[in-house]
């Protein structure tokens, strides 16, 4: 086999590998009866009942909460939506265009935060809702 018949099928391989995605138990309040469960990878999320939604490019990496710079994804939807989820709940009652994710202080669970401003949020000062799972 020629290399570049390997490096054909190595890319072959790479293309057709699923992204990654992580489960995330919903605990919060707000997390439990309106997204249940989710799937969170770097390409989206899907809520328990089924619905998702698309990120189009990471926008920053890091985000400021409660006044403290933290290690975060941001990401920009590919399409800003509200989707109906868990009991006819949306996640923010206005079409979403952000979301943000970050560790929780004590490191026992990831937030999720959804915006709907026009720019990239830098901080949670601008969220409409947010939701934490572990």
């Amino acid at each position: 086999m020629t290399s570049s018949a390997i490096a054909a099928t190595a890319l072959c391989v790479v293309l057709a590998s699923p992204a990654f995605a992580e489960t995330y138990a919903a605990v919060s309040n707000t997390a439990v009866s309106i997204t249940g469960d989710i799937e969170l990878d770097e390409t989206g999320i899907t809520f328990e009942n089924g619905e998702q939604l698309t990120f189009e490019e990471q926008v920053a990496d890091r985000f400021t909460v409660d006044g403290q710079s933290v290690e975060a994804h941001v990401f920009s939807l590919a399409e800003a939506r509200d989707p109906v989820l868990l009991n006819g709940n949306t996640l923010c009652g206005a079409p979403v265009t952000y979301v943000a994710s970050w560790e929780t202080s004590d490191g026992s669970g990831t937030v999720l935060a959804v915006f709907s401003t026009p720019q990239p949020p830098a901080s949670d000062a601008d969220m409409c809702a947010s939701y934490t799972y572990e």
